[in-house]
């Protein structure tokens, strides 16, 4: 058996931050008369923080100095840490938890890959950080998804090929930077949104230890 790199995103696929994001970045675009949607948020799953304020401005087609963006980028981060204050172990995704393990008895290696400031916080907070060999995230990074920047660090810090890695993602910048990196992309979510995915399950309930046994015995 072959020892594998499990790369793993955090926001959709470990816990369900993205309702944080969403509300924080809906305060934003209220204020500044922007309507923005869980349609629109959906351009935001997997893309730098600085990224996501230029596709809002783009939304409401508002030019910004550079000083009133990092107001903003500022005043989005301080509320959604404010929402993550109460985060704990019931937060994970269902399902999460097992594969993890199952990984973790069989020697395997676990990183997270994720665009994310605030993983470890969040990690620490769920009481699952100490199922990570290796954390690349947003502060580890200058390439945003579908850039396989992430990837390869996560992959590099495993000591393990890109073709003996396999990344689980909700995002098609995620699948893409999988993809990119000659990586198993595994989606987690919805195939009509995910349809470029190697594999895909809705959530890790669908997913049972066969599947990982199978991709160790690749």
């Amino acid at each position: 058996m072959t020892k594998k790199a499990f790369i793993f995103d955090l926001d959709g696929v470990i816990v369900d931050t993205a309702k944080y994001h969403f509300s924080a970045w809906q305060k934003i675009a209220s204020e500044l008369g922007i309507e923005f949607t869980p349609e629109h948020n959906e351009k935001l799953k997997g893309v730098s923080r600085i990224r996501s304020l230029d596709i809002i401005l783009e939304l409401g087609n508002i030019q910004a100095s550079q000083e009133d963006k990092n107001k903003w980028l500022v005043q989005k981060n301080e509320d959604y840490l404010s929402y993550l204050v109460n985060m704990n172990f019931n937060e994970i995704l269902p399902g999460v938890v097992p594969i993890l393990q199952f990984l973790k008895d069989n020697n395997q290696g676990i990183a997270l890959g994720s665009a994310s400031k605030n993983a470890r916080p969040i990690l620490e907070k769920t009481g699952i950080i100490s199922y990570f060999d290796a954390i690349v995230d947003g502060n580890d990074v200058t390439n945003a998804k579908p850039d396989p920047e992430v990837f390869l660090q996560a992959a590099r810090l495993l000591n393990t090929s890109n073709e003996n890695s396999i990344v689980f993602e909700d995002s098609v910048a995620g699948i893409q930077a999988a993809n990119t990196a000659k990586m198993i992309s595994v989606g987690i979510g919805e195939e009509t949104v995910l349809h470029e995915a190697k594999y895909i399950f809705k959530d890790f309930t669908y997913m049972d230890t066969s599947f990982i046994e199978a991709l160790l015995n690749k």
